[in-house]
């Protein structure tokens, strides 16, 4: 199956999409925050990231699903900032404290296309919701010349639906967190009382977009959705709603990793409960309740998800 992209490309669509989102920098709305920032101008916005994406570290990435890894890895690139402010991110100096390096469209391009002539099986954007103009300018330039990797949009779910349609037909396979369900904890944990709101609609639009995971005969992802959600102490992400809504209202195919790492990172030991890492009865109560509602594409491996090392060597 061809990468999405690929025949935008051909059509010069997604050289049309790329301008269109880089004009949304000057006054930005990209994203749920709506906060308005020039970012062409320097203006930071609540991402911290003006008109330069910022990369954290890039490689070949062993730690992810399955579906994703294959024998020659997940190519990854880390943005650093963040359009959320989770207070428990475990990724806390990328995220918050935007450790990294800005790129430019040509050297973002150069990632791309290297990762591909390392074996990667798809090129895998992670924390991408900010910097969507960044990575259609720079994915323009990589498929122009020769990329055809997949496509993974690998978010927190804190996605505008408009800026997701800008994505329609780009994106191969859509890789979002399924964080919490209630606003309370999405305020005091996540700095985003809208969150459970915002994510529903963009699973919802991510799907309509892709449909159910699909794999190859190596058991490699070519298209669809796949849905992380992390379980937390005290079942504050709130799990069985969590898995009664992907089951219900997107799909019981729906391939979904009940994610049981979760650790007290960041500044979480400031903020009980989630200052301990959730027990083994409530990691298995999170995975009875996907299966309770109707789910059956469940990834729940025990072991922690391997975060490859940040290495920014020269661009090529």
């Amino acid at each position: 199956m061809e990468a999405a992209y690929r025949l935008l490309s051909r059509t010069g669509e997604l050289a049309c999409r790329a301008r269109a989102a880089w004009g949304q920098l000057g006054e930005c709305r990209l994203c749920p925050r709506q906060c308005g920032a020039d970012r062409l101008a320097g203006e930071p916005g609540f991402c911290r990231t003006g008109e330069a994406a910022r990369v954290n570290g890039f490689g070949p990435h062993f730690g992810e699903e399955a579906p994703l890894v294959g024998r020659g890895g997940s190519g990854t690139i880390f943005f650093a900032g963040c359009n959320l402010g989770c207070v428990f991110c475990q990724n806390f100096a990328t995220s918050h404290g935007r450790e990294g390096q800005d790129l430019g469209p040509d050297e973002l391009a150069a990632i791309m296309l290297l990762l591909e002539r390392q074996g990667c099986h798809n090129i895998n954007l992670v924390t991408p919701s900010h910097v969507v103009p960044q990575i259609l300018a720079a994915l323009e330039r990589a498929a122009a010349a020769g990329l055809t990797l997949p496509l993974v949009y690998n978010t927190s779910g804190y996605d505008a639906p408009e800026t997701l349609r800008l994505l329609e037909g780009v994106v191969d396979i859509y890789m979002p967190d399924l964080k919490c369900v209630d606003a309370e904890p999405a305020r005091l944990y996540l700095g985003a009382p809208d969150y459970p709101a915002v994510a529903r609609a963009a699973i919802r639009e991510m799907h309509r977009q892709v449909g159910d995971l699909v794999v190859d005969a190596a058991g490699l992802a070519v298209r669809g959705l796949l849905v992380r959600h992390l379980v937390m102490p005290h079942d504050l992400a709130g799990s069985a709603q969590a898995m009664r809504f992907l089951a219900q209202e997107i799909s019981p195919a729906t391939y979904v990793n009940v994610m049981r790492q979760y650790r007290p990172s960041g500044l979480a030991s400031r903020y009980p409960p989630i200052d301990r890492r959730p027990t083994r009865e409530e990691c298995d109560s999170a995975l009875d309740a996907a299966r309770r509602a109707g789910l059956w594409r469940i990834d729940g491996r025990s072991g922690p998800r391997l975060r490859v090392r940040p290495v920014i060597p020269d661009v090529p």
